[in-house]
């Protein structure tokens, strides 16, 4: 059994929207093909899948059922986290009932607990833009008050993994959306949670196009990995 991280899979949102990524550049084009291929290719059925956000470009949990169900048909267990783009995402109870009523037996929603799988427990939330400066001035949010409650919800998930493993943090492993620190930015009250609690290792996903930086790099006292797809040409990684 193996732990593979993935985010930002911006599957088309069924019939009704049908929304393609060919507009983001060649990577994208047929990119749904290109990682259910990769997907078959490296994880098999006993293992785990964490997917860290902007699964599918539907607005309605409805809409998003035919891309819920594609990651059903996917090898492994799959824990999803919230994108900014999954305007879908519902409440931890309505989605299990939505899981359960379709048959979807092999997602599960991660929000503000945790999962252990393969000797790691998998922590994390949805997370917050790096820095307001980075916010577009179209956003009508409170950027700090966002920023406080994604900070409270990690800790919660922190705390849920703790309980797991009877207060050791090595086996935690921690996914956000957003990256936490990055280009020279941070999301303050996030990084402040992961440097408070112990935590090591973070992988995010949310940032597209640069494909220059490096795959895992240091900031801020923390390791930082990228899972967004386009990133790593839509192959699952393997966490360590």
């Amino acid at each position: 059994m193996s732990v593979f991280a993935i985010s930002d899979l911006h599957l088309p949102g069924g019939s009704g929207i049908n929304k393609t990524m060919d507009i983001f550049g060649p990577r994208w084009r047929d990119h749904v093909s290109k990682l259910e291929r990769s997907w078959r290719a490296v994880v098999s059925p006993t293992d785990t899948v964490v997917v860290a956000g902007d699964i599918s470009w539907a607005m309605t949990l409805g809409d998003a059922k035919p891309d819920l169900l594609f990651l059903e048909s996917l090898p492994g267990r799959k824990v999803i986290i919230e994108g900014n783009h999954d305007y879908w995402w519902q409440t931890a109870s309505k989605l299990d009932a939505f899981f359960a009523e379709n048959g979807i037996k092999t997602v599960m929603a991660l929000r503000a607990g945790a999962e252990a799988a393969d000797g790691l427990v998998i922590c994390g939330t949805r997370g917050w833009f790096s820095s307001e400066s980075a916010m577009s001035p179209a956003i009508n949010a409170d950027y700090g008050k966002i920023a406080r409650r994604e900070a409270m919800r990690l800790s919660a998930s922190i705390d849920a993994g703790l309980r797991l493993t009877g207060g050791d943090v090595s086996p935690l492993r921690v996914f956000l959306h957003f990256p936490a620190i990055f280009g020279g930015e941070s999301c303050r009250p996030i990084a402040d949670v992961l440097r408070a609690r112990g935590i090591g290792h973070v992988y995010f996903g949310h940032v597209h196009g640069n494909y220059a930086y490096p795959s895992t790099y240091e900031a801020g006292g923390l390791l930082h990995s990228s899972v967004a797809a386009d990133y790593l040409g839509f192959v699952p990684r393997l966490v360590v």
